[in-house]
């Protein structure tokens, strides 16, 4: 991105001001970076309160990867049930819950309402993800949900991790193999287990990024069939 930014910089230096590319820069990297943490770790949260879960995502690693290597970029889109897990967690902690404002050009009626026109909408995605009139047992943690093929897809205007339409975040692709490829790492490389006598605490935070009200705090050890793929790091 900065190797682009300063390309169009010396075409255009009024424009492309290095303050420009600053900002761009400290907004790619928080937005990017506190999402795509906190979706992790409300993933790897729903994991270890659903041991069968993460047990069939280690098999599917370990089936479509092997033992010898680590997962690449390249494989992710080879790991369907992985996936599955992604955007079950994104239904249930979206990492941004209020999507950004919204505001009508005109004069309208959405559902039988009157909207003036220059009226802000604050579109609310944890509740439309956890909506009981479009989805099934909402509040449960399924990924099979999304298996169907197109399962995302489907979904529709009732799946908004990301927001929709023109103004949608422009890093969805980026965030999902990001996620994607760590997800993997972490099941594939490593045991996990909760902390002796505690259970895993899934307490919403507040933030518009709503992180976890208690930090994550779990047990990890290397996977004994792993040691060398990770000795090679």
């Amino acid at each position: 991105m900065i190797e682009v930014m300063l390309s169009l910089q010396e075409r255009d230096p009024g424009t492309y001001t290095d303050v420009t590319i600053k900002a761009l820069c400290a907004e790619l990297l928080g937005a990017a970076t506190d999402t795509s943490a906190s979706t992790m770790e409300w993933a790897m949260c729903l994991l270890l309160t659903h041991p069968e879960v993460l047990h069939a995502a280690r098999a599917e690693l370990d089936a479509k990867i092997g033992q010898g290597r680590l997962a690449e970029e390249e494989d992710i889109p080879n790991l369907p049930y992985l996936n599955c897990i992604i955007n079950e967690t994104l239904r249930l902690y979206p990492a941004v819950p209020l999507l950004v404002p919204h505001e009508s050009s005109q004069d309208c009626t959405v559902g039988g309402y009157d909207v003036p026109r220059g009226t802000m909408l604050l579109a609310n995605a944890w509740a439309i993800h956890r909506d009981p009139n479009t989805w099934d047992e909402p509040e449960e943690f399924k990924p099979e949900r999304f298996q169907c093929e197109g399962g995302k897809k489907e979904a529709g205007l009732r799946m908004l991790p990301f927001g929709s339409g023109r103004r949608k975040c422009p890093g969805e692709g980026l965030a999902m193999r990001l996620n994607g490829l760590a997800l993997a790492t972490l099941i594939h490389c490593f045991e996990w287990e909760k902390l002796p006598g505690e259970e895993v605490d899934m307490t919403e935070g507040p933030g518009l990024t709503m992180p976890m009200a208690k930090p994550m705090e779990v047990v990890c050890t290397p996977r004994h069939t792993m040691l060398h793929a990770l000795s090679q790091l």
